[in-house]
C-alpha cells in the first residue's frame, strides 16, 4: 500500500489538493467515485473526498473505515460543507466514548 494520499471530488474540489501533491481523482457523479473509492483503497493509505459524494457513499465509507487503513477524511466541496463530516465524527466520537461529548446541551 502506498504513503500517497489521493483525492476524490468533483470541479475545482480538488485543484488544491493536487496543488499539494494529492494524487487528484476527478467524479462527477456518486457511482464514479464509488468506483474509484474502492478502486484506490487499494493502493492509497489516506483517502480525501468531498463530503457531498460521502454522503452519497455512506455505506461503502462506513465499511471501509471498520478497517486501518485507507484513513478516509471528508473534506468540503467547492459547494461548500454538507455536514457530513461532522455528523460522522460525533457518531464515531460517541462510539468511542458512549457519550455526545461534542454537542451535548445542544450547542453546537
Amino acid at each position: 500500500m502506498s504513503d500517497k494520499m489521493a483525492i476524490i471530488g468533483n470541479g475545482e474540489s480538488v485543484l488544491a489538493f493536487k496543488a499539494g501533491g494529492v494524487d487528484a481523482f476527478g467524479a462527477g457523479d456518486a457511482q464514479k467515485a464509488r468506483e474509484l473509492l474502492r478502486k484506490l483503497a487499494k493502493t492509497y493509505k489516506v483517502i480525501f473526498i468531498t463530503d457531498d459524494l460521502a454522503r452519497e457513499l455512506d455505506d461503502l465509507v462506513t465499511r471501509m473505515l471498520e478497517n486501518p487503513y485507507p484513513i478516509i477524511v471528508s473534506v468540503p466541496s467547492d459547494k461548500g460543507e454538507s455536514g457530513y463530516a461532522m455528523e460522522k465524527m460525533k457518531e464515531q466520537m460517541e462510539r468511542a466514548l458512549g457519550v455526545d461529548v461534542l454537542f451535548s446541551g445542544g450547542n453546537r
